[in-house]
This record gives structure tokens, sequence and C-alpha cells, in this order.
């Protein structure tokens, strides 16, 4: 077996750990740095009541705390499953070199988990969204980016 299908397969059995447990979905993730795993997750969004506790999200959350750092550009993520448009979000700020994915977008819209209704949600004009969306207060919201825009100790990312 090879380094990155060990890899997967841990994703795989975590997946099956954390469903197994009732943590929440079939998801797992591995997060490797100069071969070995500093992080795993599985998801656990329904026992933690977070919908953002996917798979990736946890493991990346733990990969951060480890290596003490926001980004993980030195970092390969394994994910049982292609990644949702979260995680997908969540992938590229991190900044992960590589991403191997097991199960994909299709598979796991058969057993419930479409995501294909929040890619055509992005693709709509605001106000043609299911959850709507209204700019307030602008003017005052703006202000602070022009803090951030002249603070000189900033931290950019």
């Amino acid at each position: 077996m090879n380094e990155h299908s060990k890899f997967m397969k841990r994703a795989i059995a975590l997946a099956d750990k954390g469903m197994q447990q009732g943590a929440g979905g079939p998801f797992g993730a591995v997060i490797v740095k100069d071969g070995e795993i500093i992080a795993e997750g599985f998801n656990k969004v329904t026992s933690s009541h977070d919908p953002t506790a996917h798979a990736e999200v946890t493991a990346i959350r733990e990969a951060c705390a480890t290596l003490k750092t926001f980004q993980l550009d030195a970092c390969v993520l394994y994910t049982s499953c292609e990644p949702c448009p979260m995680c997908l979000g969540a992938i590229y700020w991190a900044r992960f070199k590589k991403v191997y994915y097991g199960a994909g977008q299709r598979d796991a819209a058969n057993i419930g988990f479409d995501d294909q209704f929040i890619y055509d949600e992005i693709e709509k004009p605001m106000s043609d969204r299911k959850i709507p969306f209204e700019q307030l207060d602008r003017e005052d919201a703006v202000v602070v980016f022009k803090k951030w825009d002249d603070k000189t100790d900033r931290i950019d990312y």
C-alpha cells in the first residue's frame, strides 16, 4: 500500500468511526505534513450541535492549533469525500498544498448529502436566494475596514 492510500484509508476509517459513534455523518479527514499525520477529524455536526463541524473543518482546526498557524500550505488533506462548498472554502483559506478525496459529490448525494442546492444558490443574485440577504449600515461597517487598511501592525492573510 502506498503512502497516499494509507492516509486515505485512515480518513475512511475515521468516517466510519464517527458515524458508528453517532457523532455525525460518514465523513473523515486526515492532515499530513512531511509524511506524518498532524491532525484528524470526523463529522461532528449532530453531536456538537454545530453545522460547521464537518470532518475537514474539525481537522483543520486541530492542525492549526497543533502547528500554531492559520495557514496549512505545507500540508496535504486526505478526506473521505469530495468537500462540500463550505469545506472547499476552508481548504482554500487554509492554502493546502494538495487534497485527495475518496467518494465524490454524486456518491454523497445518493445517500442524502446533496450540496448542489448551495452551488445553485451561489450563482443566483442575492435577491433570488432562498434565504433573504439585505445590506444594512454599510457606511458604519466600512469604517472598520478603513481602520484595518490603516493598521500598521496587522497580520495579513
